[in-house]
């Protein structure tokens, strides 16, 4: 059985991606925070079923392979994460819609969810690597 099969680490892992691919968004907010007429932008979190899958069908994320002696992927996805249309803000005259306070709660709420997510993963495969009996 490969460690792809296991529903909890498949969603760590999406989770994993998904925060990292919200913090570059974010980031973005930041930075074009002076641009006129620029709208903020966020993903919408993924969904996760009983199972742990990604709800609504979402492929998982393709991985690089940087060498060819990494491990190779079983996904064949390479979907991104949707993002949220509906967050309201407010403009100010130039157009520009980002607020600093907010994306630096979210950009810090985000942070230390992935913290969390991550700290989770490497305690499931410590786990695993536990009941197999070479931890």
């Amino acid at each position: 059985m490969s460690i792809n099969d296991f529903p909890v680490l498949s969603a760590l892992r999406t989770k994993m991606q998904w925060h990292q691919e919200r913090q570059r968004v974010l980031s973005e907010n930041v930075s074009n925070s002076d641009t006129p007429n620029f709208k903020p932008r966020d993903l919408v979190a993924p969904k996760f079923d009983a199972t742990g899958a990604v709800a609504g069908g979402m492929a998982p994320l393709a991985l690089a392979h940087t060498s060819g002696v990494t491990i190779a992927s079983t996904s064949d996805g390479g979907a991104s994460f949707d993002q949220n249309r509906k967050a309201g803000f407010e403009t100010r005259p130039t157009g520009n819609a980002v607020n600093l306070e907010d994306e630096m709660l979210k950009v810090s709420a985000n942070q230390m969810d992935y913290a969390a997510a991550t700290s989770l993963y490497s305690k499931s495969l410590h786990l695993l690597k536990t009941a197999i009996g070479k931890g």
